[in-house]
C-alpha cells in the first residue's frame, strides 16, 4: 500500500479504476442490485419528470391556439424533452442519495467483496444474508445522517442562488458541494466496513481534500449523464474500496 496522497486527476481515475472492477467475474453477482435499484429509483424519476412535464405544458395551453399541424406538435414534444432533461438533471444528485438509501445493504456488502478481491482474501465465504440483515442498522444510520448532513449543508446553497451577483458564483459552490457529498457517500462503505461513523469518515476526507474533491467531481459529472448515471452506484462503490485500500487503509 503506498502512503502518498493522490492528486485530485488521480483520484478522479478510480472512477474508471470501479468500471474495471465491477466487470470482474467473481464480483458481478454482487453488483445486480445495486444496478437494480439505480434502474428503479431512476426508472421512477424519468417517468415521473416527465409525466409532470406534460401536464405543466398541458396546463399552459401554450401550443393549442395554433391547432393541429404536425410542426407545432413537434415543437411541443422538443420543449417537452429539454424541460425533462433539465429537471432529470436537476434532481439526478438527489435521487442518486435516495438510491444510495435502498441500495445501502447491497453496496456496504459490495465494497467488501471489492476490498477482498483487491486484498487477496476473496477466497474466503461470501457473507450470508444473516450478516447482511445484522448490517442494516449501521448501515441505515449511517445514510440517515448523510442525508441529515446534506439538507443542514445544501439549503443555504440554494439560498444563494437568488442572491444577485453571488448567484453567479453559486452553481459552481454547489458543484462542489455535490462532489464533496458524493465523496463522503462512496468512501463511507470501505470505511463504514472497518467501523468509521460518518462524523470519522468526513474528518479522513477533510485531511485528503484533493482526493475527495477528485473522486466527487468525477462522480457528481457522471450522476448528470443520463444512461450512464444508472450504473453510477456500483461502480463508485468499487473505486472508492479501491482508492481506500491503496491510500487510506492504516
Amino acid at each position: 500500500m503506498s502512503q502518498k496522497k493522490p492528486g485530485f486527476m488521480q483520484s478522479a481515475a478510480y472512477l474508471a479504476r470501479g468500471w474495471r472492477l465491477v466487470r470482474q467475474p467473481g464480483l458481478r453477482r454482487f453488483v445486480l442490485m445495486p444496478l437494480l435499484v439505480n434502474l428503479v429509483v431512476f426508472g421512477a424519476l424519468g417517468w415521473w419528470v416527465n409525466a409532470w412535464a406534460t401536464g405543466w405544458l398541458d396546463s399552459l395551453s401554450l401550443f393549442s391556439r395554433w391547432g393541429d399541424w404536425w410542426i407545432v406538435q413537434a415543437l411541443q414534444t422538443v420543449l417537452q424533452w429539454l424541460v425533462t432533461l433539465v429537471l432529470v438533471f436537476s434532481l439526478a444528485f438527489v435521487f442518486t442519495l435516495v438510491a444510495n438509501l435502498i441500495g445501502a445493504p447491497f453496496n456496504g456488502l459490495l465494497a467488501e467483496r471489492v476490498e477482498a478481491h483487491l486484498t487477496g482474501a476473496d477466497t474466503d465465504p461470501a457473507p450470508s444474508w444473516l450478516t447482511l440483515v445484522k448490517s442494516l442498522p449501521r448501515l441505515m444510520g449511517s445514510e440517515v445522517r448523510k442525508l441529515g448532513y446534506l439538507v443542514f449543508c445544501i439549503v443555504p446553497l440554494l439560498l444563494l442562488q437568488f442572491i444577485p451577483v453571488v448567484n453567479l458564483i453559486a452553481p459552481v459552490l454547489l458543484f462542489l458541494f455535490g462532489a464533496w457529498m458524493f465523496a463522503l457517500e462512496y468512501m463511507d462503505y470501505p470505511l463504514g466496513n472497518h467501523g468509521a461513523l460518518f462524523k470519522e469518515v468526513r474528518q479522513t476526507m477533510r485531511k485528503r481534500r484533493r482526493v475527495a474533491y477528485g473522486f466527487g467531481s468525477a462522480v457528481a459529472v457522471a450522476s448528470m449523464i443520463p444512461l450512464v448515471n444508472l450504473f453510477v452506484m456500483p461502480v463508485a462503490v468499487a473505486g472508492a474500496t479501491a482508492l481506500y485500500v491503496d491510500y487510506l487503509r492504516e
